[in-house]
């Protein structure tokens, strides 16, 4: 593992997932407020376009080349839709399952899914060998999940 330089990272990636668990209650409370789903994901997803515009317009550089264009994989700009579900997902159901089993099905669900796109290297990730330490990680987390949800 080559990650070594990357140590750095880890608090804020650590804060950004801490964040990340205020999401879903937060939208849940947005449903409950708006009733309808759709508008209430709407709203969700308006601070975060204004937000990404004023900062684009503040620093529009560097821009896209046309090669750059061209060689982007069709499904590259579909990431936002794919977070968009559990977005939704989230101000849709923790309501009705708790926030702690909501983020540990959606993180353990992450994490598994992670690691087959690891092992096949899928979206231009580089492979990295499925483990007996990453099965083993992978089992605990779903253990986890088990115990919290059932609990």
């Amino acid at each position: 593992m080559n990650n070594g330089n990357a140590v750095w990272l880890y608090p804020l990636i650590l804060a950004a997932g801490a964040l990340q668990a205020w999401g879903p209650p937060m939208n849940g409370a947005l449903r409950n407020a708006l009733v309808n789903p759709w508008l209430a994901s709407l709203v969700s997803f308006l601070p975060i376009i204004a937000f990404l515009g004023c900062i684009f317009f503040c620093l529009p550089n560097p821009l896209p080349t046309m090669e750059g264009l061209q060689k982007m994989p069709w499904w590259a700009p579909l990431g936002g839709v794919i977070g968009a579900f559990a977005v939704v997902a989230g101000l849709m159901f923790v309501n009705e399952v708790g926030a702690g089993t909501f983020a540990g099905l959606l993180i353990t669900a992450n994490f598994l899914m992670s690691l087959l796109i690891d092992k096949f290297g899928w979206f231009g990730m580089q492979p990295h060998d499925l483990t007996t330490g990453r099965l083993f990680g992978a089992a605990f987390m779903v253990a986890g999940i088990t115990l919290i949800s059932r609990f």
